[in-house]
């Protein structure tokens, strides 16, 4: 093979290339047309110098990129060329170095480390697997061994016999016109036929040894196969039997698809099924009877038990209202609603309707709310008659239990006095302890009228200078009536006291809820000024928070700017993470994208997993359940893709006729015979197979969003046609007599 000349000066470099140098002198080219980088100088397509044996541009293969490695974590590629060289790339920024970069160089590393143990376990494996082979091999070789001492010899005069008369004649001329060293040639020629006799028997047993051994292999791995799937089937028998024996379940069972669905309503009524639960709380209850199988499919029954749960709702909300209506007495819950709600005279109606009207007690009773509002004013009436005739009867009684308390001086103390009287009900029965105090006040002023100017305190009145009682009883009259008058005069105006205060404290509280609506709007403008971060804690930004006016001169509570605080920090996480989501969603458009598979190092790295200050672990929990959430909206949207294709829902449901359908609305025989345009539909519908709804949703961006689990899209979309009911029969199709 010869050499080409190589001249000491390089050639020119071919037309788009120029020469340039890297950080460490090593020289490399660049083509500006075709954006490549390399190391080896590129040579002209032809000579250039006359005289020299030319060189083609295809004498040396123009090197490539081979294998092509993800860096995990990140956008680089590492990159293997034909020629054996390795360069890294970055998929984003479009650019190549042939040193592996800072930033990356610990995942290299590993990777690298990664890849020598897997070639490390590699070559275990294959060295394993040769060590097997050689054991099995060096033991079908002593086999055979052992076996061909006893045939080596048969074999031997086998040959011999078979050998023609002619070649021992040449045989035997051999040896008399050769020498001694001749004839040990022939011996040892005759022995090495044998030898490779030998070696072609050894080689076709071993064959046939490892041939029967392999179909040994395979006659046991099928005996074991065959005895598990025994074992199963009659674990499964004996689990079948005992099912039919415990639940004494006959063979065969002849009933309609009516009967078996009021049965099933039949069990679900007996075991008191709750309309309200859902079938996977209420399976367990009524599982385990024979009426559960009844019904032919799941589907099927989940039917009967929508049903079941309308009806019995239905009928519960009934009896309820009618045991109301029957226990009920409109006016006397009326009459309770206000004996037992109404405790004062200045209950307000607008205040207590508002609070009341949407209670059946309330608007139970009456035509309208004048009606209602009447009989208020009239209840207040008889409650203030009722509260009067109250005190007046504690008043006397009060009194009564002055007098029969032994006081006979005005210079008595109300609080000395009340100590022996305070454990008497009449004392409790006067609500007020100022006019407990009033009303001995009261008492002791009449008692001082008509004793204190005849006798001294403690000394007992003569006979003989005893006044008229009956004059005392009229002055004591007198001076009650003008105390009450004057009691009445006073509670009139702690009344209008108490409303004026009432007002009052209500024009505050607006005043207030104004100004709280002010403080918080406020608040919230600083902590938008001031709070960026979502993970900042309330402790942390509270020194700063202080150096705000805004927050220093702030009137609302702690527990109030805690709540704002916590709701703004929330708002924040919340923006923060639907950019992630963005973000997540550019790097995984498809469902099926495994975290694996996306640059964890870059998204980490960006602003929204930065401020949210998540690691790889949280990063990858906040993934799947991001995905979990895509994913159960795009079954949602796959649904309603079904659901709103006229074309699946008129082929599913006339593919349906001939009692087909889940209800069996259409049978064969409703069909006339005269009717040929719905028995062409009907046969028609019947071609329409589930590869033609197929091609009909396969565009649908909702369709194509299942792509990574084709058999589970099937399924769904299976289910749905066999959850489609049967057409109802058209006017112009004759009903059967």
């Amino acid at each position: 093979m010869s050499v080409p000349f190589i001249p000491t000066v390089p050639p020119p470099l071919p037309p788009g290339w120029t020469e340039h140098r890297g950080p460490n002198g090593q020289p490399y080219y660049f083509n500006a047309v075709t954006q490549e980088s390399t190391y080896s100088r590129p040579l002209p397509a032809f000579p250039v110098i006359p005289g020299q044996i030319p060189v083609a541009q295809s004498a040396k293969k123009k090197e490539k990129p081979r294998v092509k490695t993800p860096i995990p974590g990140t956008d680089w590629i590492r990159v293997e060329t034909t020629e054996g060289n390795i360069f890294y790339s970055h998929k984003v920024e479009k650019r190549s170095v042939w040193t592996v970069p800072e930033e990356i160089k610990e995942v290299v590393e590993q990777l690298e480390r990664d890849e020598e143990e897997q070639q490390r376990q590699k070559a275990l494996r294959k060295e394993e697997e040769a060590r097997e082979v050689e054991e099995v091999k060096q033991q079908a070789i002593e086999r055979m061994k052992a076996e061909a001492k006893g045939k080596g010899k048969a074999v031997k005069r086998k040959v011999e016999e078979v050998v023609p008369v002619d070649e021992v004649v040449i045989l035997k001329k051999a040896k008399v016109d050769e020498e001694d060293g001749d004839s040990e040639d022939a011996e040892g020629e005759e022995d090495s036929d044998d030898d490779s006799d030998m070696e072609d028997w050894q080689r076709e047993a071993a064959a046939q040894l490892a041939a029967e051994a392999e179909e040994e292999k395979r006659k046991q791995e099928e005996a074991k196969k065959q005895e598990a799937e025994e074992e199963k089937e009659r674990i499964k028998a004996e689990a079948e039997a005992q099912k039919k024996k415990a639940l004494n379940m006959p063979q065969r069972v002849d009933l309609s698809l009516d009967e078996a669905k009021a049965l099933f309503k039949t069990l679900l009524r007996e075991k008191d099924v709750n309309p309200l639960h859902p079938w996977d709380t209420s399976l367990p209850l009524f599982v385990n009877d024979p009426r559960y199988v009844l019904l032919p499919s799941v589907s099927t029954r989940k039917e009967a038990f929508d049903e079941y749960c309308r009806d019995r709702a239905r009928e519960l909300r009934q009896n309820k209202v009618k045991q109301e209506k029957r226990d009920a007495n409109p006016k006397e819950e009326f009459e309770g609603l206000l004996k037992e709600e109404v405790k004062s005279t200045r209950t307000s109606w607008t205040e207590w309707r508002r609070q009341w009207k949407k209670d059946r007690r309330f608007y139970g009773w009456g035509k309208d709310d004048r009606e209602r509002e009447k009989r208020f004013r009239e209840y207040l009436k008889e409650l203030g008659e009722k509260k009067r005739a109250a005190a007046q009867k504690a008043e006397a009684e009060f009194f009564a239990l002055l007098k029969e308390s032994g006081i006979a001086t005005s210079g008595a103390v109300w609080k000395d006095v009340k100590k022996g009287i305070v454990d008497d009900p009449r004392y409790d029965a006067v609500g007020s302890s100022s006019l407990r105090e009033e009303l001995f006040n009261t008492f002791l002023k009449a008692r001082g009228t008509t004793t204190a100017s005849t006798f001294e305190p403690g000394q007992v009145q003569p006979a003989s200078e005893g006044a008229d009682y009956e004059d005392v009883d009229d002055v004591e009259k007198e001076r009650r009536k003008r105390e009450r008058k004057e009691r009445a005069v006073k509670e009139r105006e702690d009344k209008i006291r108490a409303e004026r205060s009432k007002l009052d404290a209500e024009i505050d509280k607006s005043r207030s809820g104004l100004n709280k609506e002010e403080a918080e709007r406020e608040f919230r403008t600083l902590l938008v000024d001031a709070i960026r971060d979502p993970q900042v804690k309330w402790e942390s930004v509270l020194p700063q928070l202080n150096t705000d006016p805004r927050f220093t001169r702030s009137v609302l509570p702690v527990n109030q700017q805690l709540h704002l605080f916590h709701a703004h920090v929330g708002q924040l996480r919340a923006k923060h993470l639907a950019n992630l989501h963005a973000l997540l969603a550019s790097h995984a458009p498809s469902l099926s994208t495994s975290f694996g598979e996306l640059p964890v190092a870059s998204i980490l790295s960006s602003s929204p997993a930065t401020k949210l200050g998540l690691d790889v672990r949280a990063l990858e929990d906040e993934y799947e359940r991001w995905n979990r959430e895509r994913t159960t909206e795009a079954r949602k949207a796959f649904d309603e893709m079904l659901s709103e294709n006229s074309f699946v829902e008129f082929w599913g449901r006339l593919g349906k006729i001939g009692g087909q359908g889940v209800d069996k609305t259409i049978k064969a025989d409703d069909i006339g015979e005269d009717d040929e345009e719905l028995v062409d539909m009907k046969v028609l519908a019947k071609s329409v197979d589930l590869n033609e709804v197929v091609k009909v949703l396969r565009n649908d961006k909702r369709y194509l969003t299942f792509d990574h689990v084709p058999e589970q899209r099937e399924r769904w979309l299976r289910d749905y046609l066999s959850h489609l009911s049967a057409p109802k029969l058209s006017v112009h199709v004759p009903e059967s007599s």
